[in-house]
């Protein structure tokens, strides 16, 4: 039984002075169990998937992981600023970007936190770190390299989405198949996570004293909040249509299955 004493306490401490396990009677546990596993798969995944040389593209679709392909040896290049003597995949050129956007972003770092360092497990449960700096010290400063981030990922989104206009251009034409809407879903999910994500926020309107003389800017600033709402929800889903997008080229590629014409 939680006394007001012991209430008053746990309150007035900086951090939750907790000596049980736990205070919470419920399938606390649950949330981040799901949140650890889908991340280790994702990030499992699209690891293997990135050190891999091959089988990431198949005429016109090209696996998000490697775009832009910056090197000489790709299947396809975008630009060839890198040259032959780069033996390594060249998806480890340009994979930086978009780990160091998603590690520093607000909603993963409460993500993986909770789930992956237990800072903590849930709300009333006790952290196994006696001592605990937030991120005042490295490598965790590094999170606030975050809007930066975001400022190439702008960027990046440009190559993603030609890459997803190029998905409906075949050889024969223009048309769309499976494959074409599995890069609009990409698109999509990475566009709205994009635009829900707290930096965009803060630089459409965030630095606005008078919303009353940016009438244009204001509302744009209303959009994006409203996306603010959803953003863990955009994260996940992009976190998670990124590796199916991989997977579908390579599976393409490598002819375990077809892309079928839908008109």
């Amino acid at each position: 039984m939680l006394t007001e004493d012991r209430r008053n306490e746990i309150q007035t401490r900086a951090r939750a002075a907790i000596t049980e396990r736990t205070l919470r009677k419920d399938a606390w546990w649950a949330s981040p169990l799901a949140y650890a596993s889908f991340l280790t798969i994702t990030i499992v995944y699209s690891t293997i998937a990135g050190i891999l040389k091959t089988g990431y593209f198949h005429a016109p679709y090209i696996s998000p992981l490697f775009s832009p392909c910056l090197a000489a040896n790709c299947e396809e290049s975008t630009f060839r600023l890198i040259g032959e003597w780069w033996f390594l995949s060249p998806a480890l050129l340009v994979m930086g970007l978009p780990i160091g956007f998603r590690l520093t972003c607000y909603y993963y770092r409460k993500a993986y936190y909770r789930a992956l360092f237990f800072q903590p497990a849930a709300c009333a449960v006790q952290e196994p770190w006696p001592r605990y700096s937030g991120e005042t010290k490295g490598p965790f400063l590094l999170q606030n390299l975050h809007r930066y981030f975001f400022y190439l990922m702008i960027g990046n989104m440009v190559f993603l989405t030609w890459d997803t206009v190029k998905a409906f251009h075949f050889s024969d034409g223009w048309h769309v198949n499976v494959g074409s809407l599995v890069f609009v879903v990409m698109i999509t999910t990475m566009s709205l996570y994009m635009l829900s994500c707290h930096s965009c926020r803060h630089i459409v309107g965030g630095r606005k004293d008078l919303f009353s003389r940016s009438p244009t800017q204001y509302r744009f600033w209303k959009f994006v909040s409203k996306l603010n709402e959803n953003h863990g929800n955009f994260a996940l889903a992009s976190l998670f249509w990124i590796p199916v997008t991989d997977l579908f080229v390579r599976l393409l590629a490598h002819g375990v299955i077809h892309d079928f014409r839908l008109f």
